[in-house]
């Protein structure tokens, strides 16, 4: 039989490791890219920065200068926010990269070429374009799933990512709009480039062979 203090012991020991699991959790850090005078730098932070804070982030955030001719093609499955006042490193940063919750902000009133960045997988987007229009900011729940399934990976429709590949087309000139963001979705594409002939530019994309894509547009 267990004495009280045996009791007391256990009890302590069980609210410790929920103290500790609960102060992981919130110590999980987030990625945070920004571009500015032809620098690139990536940080990790512990918490939200308010967007194109970069001095707050610079302090705050654990950051390394990344030389746009090094940037190598990764993947994200946490959250990533980039902060941009052009498309040419966003272009290097984001094009055909596995990005599953991603969030991005205008830290200029430059306007914005129509452009497209090819995304793969991407699941949820964020845009803010305070530094341009004030307006709110306007997300945009691309594949099923609830909101906590959001926090940790995709649950896409169909069941093996090999047998569908998602791939998101984003129109940069949506920036210079104050028009709510949209998205529309096109299924069993055997071949992007012959479907969509103005997309030719992107030479990389693979071909699907015996699969096929979703293709998602964002305006």
């Amino acid at each position: 039989m267990t004495s009280p203090s045996g009791h007391c012991l256990l009890l302590i020991i069980a609210l410790g490791i929920f103290a500790f699991s609960r102060f992981s959790e919130a110590q999980m850090n987030s990625t945070l890219i920004f571009t500015k005078e032809h620098t690139i730098r990536n940080c990790s932070c512990p918490a939200d920065i308010q967007d194109c804070d970069y001095s707050l982030a610079n302090l705050v955030c654990s950051c390394k200068t990344v030389l746009p001719y090094s940037v190598e093609q990764t993947s994200y499955h946490g959250h990533l926010t980039i902060w941009f006042t052009d498309i040419s490193a966003l272009g290097l940063l984001l094009n055909f990269t596995l990005v599953w919750d991603l969030k991005l902000s205008l830290c200029s009133a430059n306007t914005l070429p129509e452009e497209y960045l090819a995304i793969w997988g991407l699941k949820r987007l964020r845009i803010s374009t305070e530094a341009k229009h004030r307006f709110p900011e306007q997300s945009l729940l691309i594949h099923g799933g609830d909101e906590s399934e959001s926090r940790e990976k995709p649950r896409f429709r169909h069941k093996d990512w090999q047998t569908c590949m998602y791939v998101s087309f984003l129109d940069m000139a949506l920036f210079n709009r104050e028009s709510s963001l949209r998205s529309y979705s096109i299924e069993n594409v055997i071949s992007i480039t012959n479907s969509f002939p103005y997309l030719a530019y992107f030479k990389t994309i693979p071909p699907a062979s015996n699969k096929s894509y979703v293709v998602t547009f964002i305006y």
